[in-house]
């Protein structure tokens, strides 16, 4: 028996903006979209062009009125970047980067709400 990822969940308030976050940020796209007959909740899976076959899966919920609690924030998902310094400055230029590790050369951004990206180097 062998399991294989599929996607990740993160609970968004604010769903056209998050949409926008995971595009400019990370150069994510709609995979494809699953909506509620009664409009109760709206699915959207995001893909990174091909590179993997693991999705980010957005869920809005029409009836969630708050924040979500993120409790420490301890979880996290994690994206290669090919060129550091590019991927940087254009976080850097988006006012995203919420915590940076220069000794392990890492660094985070913040979504919409919340949830944090990290970003490390591509293995060469």
């Amino acid at each position: 028996m062998t399991f294989s990822f599929a996607h990740n969940n993160f609970n968004v308030r604010d769903l056209d903006k998050s949409l926008a976050f995971y595009k400019e940020a990370l150069g994510l796209t709609e995979v494809r979209r699953k909506q509620a007959p009664d409009g109760s909740f709206v699915l959207v899976f995001l893909g990174d062009g091909g590179s993997t076959a693991h999705q980010l899966e957005l869920t809005w919920l029409r009836d969630w009125d708050r924040p979500y609690n993120l409790g420490d924030n301890e979880f996290h998902l994690a994206f290669t970047a090919d060129d550091m310094d590019a991927a940087h400055a254009h976080h850097e230029k988006m006012g995203c980067i919420c915590f940076e590790n220069p000794k392990m050369g890492i660094y985070f951004i913040s979504d919409p709400d919340g949830y944090w990206v990290e970003i490390v180097p591509a293995k060469r």
